[in-house]
């Protein structure tokens, strides 16, 4: 296990609750951040959304390890000193309230870095703290709705979720890159920053090439399924053994290469309606129906020995039970008040090796001895 933690030493204070903000404040716990979550006395509601980490919500497990709980209420006025007693003290405080509620209650960004010159602020919002929708309530699914994301997932039939909350998460990746800058700028001058990142930026960025085809073409790519819907063949052929496997074709020397080795018809590219990744996408009916027939001859370890000597990207379509059990998944152990649960791992692998996290903490774990080192 690797000892070195790039941010041991700092002090972050996160006023937070769900995934978006929580997100952010556990990967720069997994760092070595001593980080500070304040709760309502009833907790984060996000402990409360299952029961699927035996009896622990898994969400609450994923996002929480490495984290102290202190519960709080910020409008008594005692716990409101206590807060600034804490953040004269803190590298970064992170909330993710309604627009204005930090604010109110004496907690606003702005305030703040005056107040704590070195303090770095992050403020996570659903749309943002100005315009029409500033005050929408803004859950994950809602946002994937009103991005546009849901529009362009999904099959013919009609608009789908991401099965996994994309928004809060593209929106605490941009937060932990924000706040990993904005360090790397108070070294230089001295001074914190205030960051802003809301659900709805986080996941336009992510939209920016359907954004583009609409904008520059007149038209959003449609929905697909599991299918590109400007790149052929690319999508997912049922085998004769109940398996799916999606394949990849980039360039048309992969394509020579695929009916060559894959096919047993290295003259394919040459037919009417094969030529060009063009010509196939304008003939995908043809093309894919062709391409079937031969998948449905074979079954997964046959598919898998010819596109492999066919040098062609495949991957099968596994059910989440077979994520369980993937070849390629790293595990890591965290520790909880009802036993050790095994995480898939962070994705960053380090040279020194994997990083020990944190445990996950009961509600108000380290209250008592928060209130006493921060006393006044």
């Amino acid at each position: 296990m690797s000892s070195l933690r790039p941010l041991e030493g700092l002090l972050v204070v996160s006023l937070e609750q769900a995934v978006a903000a929580p997100y952010c404040s556990s990967r720069l716990a997994d760092a070595g951040a001593r980080v500070i979550k304040l709760e309502r006395p009833e907790g984060d509601f996000a402990r409360a959304y299952d029961s699927a980490a035996n009896g622990m919500s898994s969400y609450f497990v994923w996002l929480n390890r490495g984290k102290q709980s202190l519960t709080v209420d910020i409008k008594n006025p005692d716990d409101a000193a206590l807060l600034h007693r804490m953040l004269a003290q803190a590298d970064v405080f992170i909330q993710n309230l309604a627009p204005g509620a930090a604010a109110r209650a004496g907690f606003g960004s702005e305030a703040l870095r005056a107040a704590y010159p070195r303090l770095i602020t992050v403020d996570i919002s659903g749309y943002g703290e100005d315009g029409p929708y500033a005050e929408m309530k803004a859950y994950d699914l809602l946002v994937q709705a009103e991005v546009g994301l849901a529009a362009i997932t999904g099959h013919e039939a009609g608009p789908g979720r991401v099965g996994v909350s994309a928004c809060d998460i593209a929106c605490g990746m941009a937060a932990h890159a924000g706040v990993l800058e904005a360090l790397i700028a108070r070294g230089i001058t001295g001074k914190g920053k205030g960051i802003k990142v809301s659900l709805f930026d986080g996941m336009a960025d992510w939209m920016n090439v359907p954004l583009s085809f609409y904008e520059h073409l007149g038209k959003a790519p449609v929905r697909m399924g599991l299918a590109h819907p400007s790149i052929c063949p690319y999508g997912a052929f049922a085998l004769n053994d109940g398996a799916q496997v999606l394949i990849s074709i980039q360039n048309e020397r992969e394509w020579a290469a695929f009916c060559a080795r894959f096919m047993d018809e290295p003259g394919l590219p040459q037919r009417a309606g094969f030529e060009s990744n063009a010509v196939r996408v304008a003939n995908r009916p043809m093309v894919d129906a062709y391409i079937a027939a031969k998948f449905a001859t074979m079954n997964r370890a046959e598919v898998a020995v010819k596109l492999k000597a066919a040098n062609t990207a495949f991957g099968f379509v596994n059910e989440v039970a077979d994520l369980s059990t993937h070849p390629a998944l790293r595990r890591v152990a965290v520790e909880t008040s009802v036993g050790t649960m095994q995480l898939a791992a962070p994705p960053v692998v380090l040279s020194d090796g994997p990083r020990a996290l944190g445990p996950v903490p009961d509600i108000g774990q380290q209250s008592a001895a928060i209130r006493a080192e921060f006393a006044a």
